[in-house]
């Protein structure tokens, strides 16, 4: 038996013993993407590049859940490591048929390039919403929950995850292949690194990847400072390249002078595998000696490495036998509604929701209520069945519904022969037929999201405001003119301001295939809201620092003072919780939470440390959260587990610490500002803690 197919030997050492006997043109070979086979090594071809964000995406039929950023405001990491098995379930199914029909393609492995963990720190970037917020402590439980999810905890990996992209990279997107974030080594340690050595260290994540942009003057796929710190945090999996960053070397950057030149940067670095074609020039850049075969044959080990913890090798591992029929699955569903029960954040309402059994006409209006984009998000799988926000009213309502696009998502019209504003005076006519307006608005991913996918022509995906597109507005303004009550429901991955007072906002963010069903039980009071943002809702973009700005000063809820019209962790619900008699004892809060309403539901317990010496963020910071589900009038005392990095701060060197000695703890349902207090109408605790 080959050495490297012996189970009793440890990963490392049978990739060694497989990279001995491949020849440097072999190995140089298996650092590309599309790893070609090796037949006389009994090595199949294998794409590393699959993606899963949320569902298994771009591989035909999977389960969809919300997007990351609504997993995120469910604030329950035990729901968003289920989504994450899921993803890694239904990965595995796909596989096994795919590898008996010999298909290796792109989208078909088992290497998940997900999650992204990039800290949302602007609302106007497009990809915000494949990540989990604003908040360096909530991104790294969520990760960290995703990754073991997906990666399980088996005898060999169900997936690899990957922890992406190291590390100080938010947009712009149209600048990503040439800009260089300017980053203070405060702000690196304080916000952008945190999550990425939890998930390093404590998740033990498979992968890495690289940014398109340098992060001061270096290029993030080739970063000393970032290499080093993955070193000091053990990491053990294979570092791959974002997709055709290394190309930017040469062509974008002005690094190097040549693909050659670009792959010994980035090999030398630690960069084992190229997503894109510049690992092609390996072999010439080992001949003219930019590079050694030693170089090569590291790199090769690492990514032999993480095939054989996958099991690529074995004769059978223990997810072989999951059958195909388990993708999309009614058990799997089951989850995607939930999530996106919890993901849709309520943000106002005057008493209009949930909405009264004797109302007899509802009108659903707008361009995303029976749209299936809004539903998806981007990096997404393809349902087997969408329910919108329109089918999902309809199928819930026992009433008349009349529906009315209302307006083209963004441009001025919907039919091209047509004036502008041509859906107007059909929704309008609706609107004062119904007993109550619900306008479904908002973005989708056609707009928002990656650049090369959105194919906008407004900012390569980015947005330039928090704006609605200008025919939403319009609608918005003549259906209020009606006199009719509005419900406004807005599908966006990102912070949006209406700019109307309404009688009620649910942000939905895209919520998933389920999501119109999901929208529909919230609406009738089938389900109480519980959601809560995971960034703060600004008022005005132009109040905040440049987009190309990464200082965190002005930015997020640590830091930022005004400009907030909602802010992170608010949400409300049809349920009045309350909290009481907080204490803490070792890293843990132990608090009284009590449901006093007649109604069922679930909250979020939200704990916050204020941290008064010269080092530590402006404001305070989320250091522990939990999702209570209460019944009617119960009461209960809840434990909750605090970030152990709580009681310290980070000073300019970007050194962390525990400076300080006297602290406050909070614990609400919410942030303890007068903002959060005033639009949920409760309180929080406090404690105060010296140590």
């Amino acid at each position: 038996m080959k050495k490297y197919l012996d189970k009793s030997l440890s990963a490392q050492e049978r990739a060694e013993a497989l990279v001995s006997e491949m020849t440097v043109s072999e190995m140089a070979g298996q650092l590309r993407y599309d790893a070609p086979a090796i037949e006389r090594l009994g090595i199949p071809s294998y794409n590393w590049w699959n993606e899963g964000l949320h569902g298994l995406a771009r591989s035909g039929v999977a389960t969809m859940f919300p997007q990351a950023i609504g997993l995120a405001a469910t604030f329950d990491t035990e729901l968003v490591e289920k989504a994450g098995d899921i993803t890694a379930t239904e990965a595995r199914a796909k596989y096994n048929v795919y590898q008996a029909y010999g298909d290796t393609d792109i989208y078909k492995g088992l290497t998940i390039w997900a999650p992204n963990i990039n800290i949302f720190r602007d609302p106007r970037w497009g990809r915000g919403h494949e990540t989990y917020g604003e908040d360096p402590y909530l991104t790294t439980e969520c990760g960290k929950a995703y990754v073991k999810g997906l990666q399980g905890d088996g005898e060999v990996l169900k997936t690899a995850a990957c922890a992406k992209h190291m590390a100080v990279h938010s947009g712009p997107e149209n600048l990503r292949h040439e800009f260089n974030a300017v980053a203070t080594p405060k702000d690196m340690e304080e916000t952008y690194f945190p999550a990425f050595e939890a998930l390093v260290k404590d998740a033990k994540v498979e992968s890495v990847m690289g940014a398109y942009n340098r992060v001061n003057g270096e290029a993030s796929c080739a970063h000393s400072l970032f290499m080093s710190k993955l070193k000091e945090w053990g990491f053990n999996g294979y570092f791959v390249s974002d997709c055709w960053a290394v190309r930017d070397f040469h062509e974008h950057h002005g690094l190097t002078e040549c693909p050659a030149e670009s792959t010994a940067l980035a090999l030398k670095a630690g960069c084992d595998v190229n997503c894109g074609c510049t690992y092609q020039h390996i072999m010439t850049a080992l001949d003219k000696g930019l590079i050694t075969e030693d170089d090569i044959r590291n790199a090769c080990v690492h990514a032999m490495r993480t095939r054989i913890r996958l099991g690529m090798f074995d004769d059978v591992t223990e997810y072989d036998s999951i059958p195909y029929e388990i993708v999309a699955c009614d058990e799997h569903k089951a989850v995607s509604l939930d999530a996106a029960r919890k993901s849709m954040v309520l943000l106002a309402n005057n008493g209009v929701l949930p909405l009264n059994r004797d109302i007899k006409t509802i009108a659903v209006i707008g361009p995303n209520s029976d749209s299936k984009i809004a539903l998806e998000g981007n990096y997404n799988g393809t349902s087997d069945r969408y329910t919108t926000f329109l089918t999902g009213i309809q199928d819930r309502f026992d009433g008349r519904v009349l529906f009315s696009e209302g307006c083209h998502l963004y441009k001025d019209r919907c039919s091209g022969l047509a004036q502008a504003n041509d859906r107007i005076a059909e929704a309008v006519a609706v609107a004062k037929r119904s007993d109550v307006a619900v306008l479904c608005l908002g973005l989708d991913s056609t707009i928002e999201g990656e650049e090369g996918d959105t194919g906008n022509e407004f900012s390569s995906g980015d947005k330039k405001d928090i704006r609605l597109p200008e025919s939403q507005r319009i609608l918005l303004s003549e259906i209020k003119k009606t006199g009719k009550p509005v419900i406004v429901v807005c599908a966006a991955g990102s912070a949006i301001n209406i700019e109307a007072d309404v009688d009620a906002l649910i942000h939905v963010w895209y919520p998933g295939a389920e999501g119109g069903k999901a929208l529909a039980e919230i609406l009738f009071g089938d389900v109480s809201p519980s959601a809560k943002l995971p960034v703060t809702f600004y008022v005005d973009t132009d109040k905040l620092s440049d987009f190309t700005d990464y200082s965190m000063s002005g930015r997020t809820y640590r830091y930022c003072s005004d400009n907030i019209l909602y802010p992170f962790g608010y949400g409300l619900s049809y349920a009045k919780t309350e909290v009481s008699d907080l204490s803490y004892s070792d890293f843990k809060a132990t608090v009284t939470v009590e449901n006093k309403s007649g109604i069922d539901a679930e909250d979020v317990l939200q704990l916050y440390i204020k941290d008064y010496c010269s080092d530590a963020v402006t404001n305070y910071s989320l250091c522990g959260f939990k999702r209570v589900k209460l019944s009617a009038g119960q009461k209960l005392t809840v434990t909750i587990p605090m970030n152990t990095l709580c009681f310290t701060s980070v000073d300019d060197n970007g050194v962390r610490a525990v400076r300080g000695d006297k602290f406050t703890l909070y614990c609400g349902t919410h942030q303890p500002d007068e903002l959060s207090c005033k639009l949920s109408g409760t309180d929080c605790v406090s404690v105060e803690i010296k140590l």
